[in-house]
């Protein structure tokens, strides 16, 4: 196009300057308006050449001037039309610059904005087929490297920052991203080189405190990955309005004796008392690996009425099994449990099972856990083998952090059976307990929050739902219990090992037969001593 368009310029520019000069030659010079005849024939004789007349040389003059013009013109008008043309080649060769600039830096732009809104691992896919092609270009490997780090895969991140820093080793963001994911590979001899290169360019106050924070952690977890031995004791002090769990009501109707009532014996009745106990406990942790630990540990736990001395009760509990780290967010205990419980001195009941939790971490203010408990219980009394039971619960958990870091909340859900398992005998003709298995279910939440630098409160509520699927002989119903429980409380430590810890704590027991139904209030004064 643009060819055609110099020839059209270029050729009506010299047809014109023809036509002037074919003009020039063929209009007659005049002289008084009259034309000029020949010469005549020159004699032997040369006589000197006159000199054309003014009028006619000013008419050459201004003849020679337009051709000159015209041609000036074509010159002008020709070097116009390379400059267009010049002109138009540069603009189409910006233009294909630009959209090869722009087609380059599309998909770091879509990665970009897609790890900003929260979406790694969509931007990681996105970069991940350009790696080859484009390793090597600083922005390009921070940001696919900066979206494997987010998106669980930090073996990749550490690859793409490498390539950063081998162009730009000043460059602190990267060296930063590196440390962190040489932290979530568990290099922690690594991250913490990287983490402390850092600190020493004198980062943003921001960026030192997060750099502190994983120094710390890292410090945590490899002071845990030696054996741990950690402890407590504490005394507690409270007033108890219901120490046996028993009913107020003094007297009880059986329908099946025809409703007769019957007075129960004091020990049978709702019976208030002030008490001191102590309590304490041993927890030892063992690394195998960077995966896999042990644990082993016991608590302890002795309660002593002032008045009401046959309902004294100490109890001895243990427990051991192994931990197991799953992934970074993805934790495991499974392990075995045993107790031993023991009312006025004389040994009541034992305790064996197996128990387990699942954990994982959605983030660092949300964590949730799946847990589940088998445990045989077995009376040691012959008259009290009858109530032997197994009970099996599976439940769930949630647990929230707060946004100021200063409170939490959690929550739980649960479901469980108690299978009645004791023989047929000719004393027990049925087997089992007088109200057969227990189907349950129930749930709790509560929280806590710091009020000072050394206080904070707690509070938590729980529900229980229990059924029994046999009909009670002498009260004609199955038997069907609510147990309801609120506690409040204050924990202040006044010293980094030692606390103080107030507490009120209500129940109530509501049940369709009366002898089951019970209200109680402990109030307690706890001091605490931990060992680490």
């Amino acid at each position: 196009m643009r060819s055609v368009k110099s020839v059209g310029v270029l050729f009506t520019a010299t047809l014109f300057a023809i036509s002037s000069a074919v003009a020039q030659e063929s209009s007659p010079l005049k002289t008084g308006g009259k034309p000029i005849p020949p010469s005549k024939k020159s004699k032997r004789a040369v006589k000197p050449v006159a000199k054309p007349p003014a009028p006619a040389l000013q008419a050459e003059r201004e003849a020679a001037d337009r051709a000159r013009q015209v041609e000036e013109e074509r010159l002008r008008a020709e070097a116009r039309l390379n400059a267009e043309i010049e002109a138009e080649i540069a603009a189409e060769a910006q233009a294909k610059k630009q959209a090869e600039s722009d087609a380059r830096e599309k998909p770091l732009r879509d990665a970009d904005a897609l790890i900003s809104k929260g979406k790694p691992g969509e931007a990681y896919d996105l970069l991940e087929p350009l790696e080859f092609e484009r390793s090597g270009e600083v922005r390009f490997d921070y940001l696919i490297g900066i979206a494997a780090l987010d998106g669980g895969k930090p073996d990749k991140a550490t690859l793409a920052f490498e390539r950063v820093l081998a162009v730009d080793p000043n460059f602190a963001g990267a060296r930063l991203d590196m440390a962190r994911a040489y932290y979530q590979l568990g290099d922690l001899a690594r991250a913490r080189s990287e983490f402390e290169i850092v600190l020493k360019a004198g980062p943003p106050e921001a960026a030192r405190a997060t750099i502190q924070k994983y120094l710390a952690a890292i410090d945590a977890q490899l002071h845990a990955r030696d054996t741990r031995v950690t402890g407590y004791v504490e005394g507690k002090i409270g007033y108890d309005t219901n120490v046996n769990n028993a009913t107020g009501q003094g007297q009880i109707a059986v329908p099946a004796l025809g409703n007769a009532v019957f007075t129960l014996s004091p020990s049978n009745q709702k019976t208030k008392d002030a008490y001191s106990g102590f309590a304490g406990g041993l927890n030892v942790t063992h690394p195998v690996s960077e995966k896999v630990g042990l644990y082993a540990g016991a608590d302890v736990r002795q309660r002593g009425n002032w008045a009401q001395t046959s309902f004294d009760s100490f109890s001895l509990d243990g427990r051991a099994g192994g931990a197991f780290t799953l992934s970074e967010l993805d934790s495991l205990r499974v392990g075995i449990l045993g107790g031993q419980y023991t009312l006025n001195n004389q040994r009541n009941r034992d305790s064996i099972g197996v128990n387990g939790e699942w954990g994982h971490v959605f983030s660092p203010a949300n964590q949730t856990a799946v847990f589940f408990q088998q445990v045989a219980y077995r009376f040691v009394d012959p008259a009290m083998k009858t109530e032997n039971f197994d009970q099996g619960v599976l439940g769930a958990g949630w647990r929230h952090v707060m946004l100021d870091g200063k409170s939490a909340v959690f929550s739980s859900l649960f479901y469980g059976e108690e299978r009645d398992v004791a023989a047929v005998t000719a004393a027990n003709p049925t087997g089992g307990r007088t109200d057969g298995k227990k189907r349950f279910f129930g749930a709790r939440i509560g929280g806590q929050i710091d009020l000072s630098e050394k206080t904070g409160a707690f509070a938590n509520a729980g529900l229980i739902n229990g059924n029994y699927v046999r009909i009670n002989p002498l009260f004609q119903v199955r038997r069907h219990d609510v147990l309801y429980d609120v506690a409040v409380g204050v924990n202040w430590r006044w010293s980094k090992l030692w606390s103080l810890r107030p507490q009120l704590a209500w129940s109530h027991n509501q049940s369709n037969i009366s002898l089951y139904s019970y209200d109680r209030i402990d109030a307690s004064l706890t001091v605490r001593r931990d060992f680490n």
